[in-house]
């Protein structure tokens, strides 16, 4: 079984926007060179001023997972997260195959099973545990793999 993680993050300022970026960049190198990681995307949404951002990763196991969620990069960036989104959600699943989910299914899954972060100045949305269906993008998004020799690991 593989494990799906899905997150959802609106900044609510896009003065956060450089900073996130930042550290974006460096979560993303730490996550492709993560053993146990299988693959991943990053898209951005067009809700709420196109600062609203997905995550969609698959891992080995569930151990893979939190082993990169509690270091590097990710866990210095996780605290930021209470200053700079006004709604985070996220959510697992196991499935047979190592296949993202599209925007739909991701947006079910969270619907149904999602786990909202507790954060410092919530939207509505956050308040109400809505969250809003994902708007079209013109970003096809990046494209994350894990980085094997002689192989590149971001793609567009």
């Amino acid at each position: 079984m593989v494990l799906v993680s899905v997150t959802r993050l609106h900044l609510k300022s896009p003065r956060y926007v450089p900073a996130f970026l930042w550290h974006t960049a460096w979560s993303t190198w730490q996550i492709i060179n993560t053993p146990g990681f299988l693959g991943g995307k990053l898209l951005r949404d067009a809700y709420g001023g196109s600062w609203t951002l997905w995550t969609l990763t698959t891992w080995e196991d569930k151990s893979a997972m939190q082993n990169y969620r509690n270091s590097g990069a990710h866990r210095q960036t996780m605290p930021y997260i209470q200053k700079w989104c006004d709604e985070a959600v996220v959510v697992h699943w196991e499935q047979e195959d190592n296949s993202l989910p599209d925007a739909v299914e991701a947006h079910r899954r969270m619907v149904e099973n999602g786990h909202f972060t507790r954060l410092s100045n919530p939207s509505p949305a956050q308040l109400e545990r809505h969250i809003p269906e994902p708007q079209s993008s013109k970003s096809r998004g990046l494209l994350l793999r894990p980085r094997r020799r002689n192989m590149p690991s971001l793609s567009f």
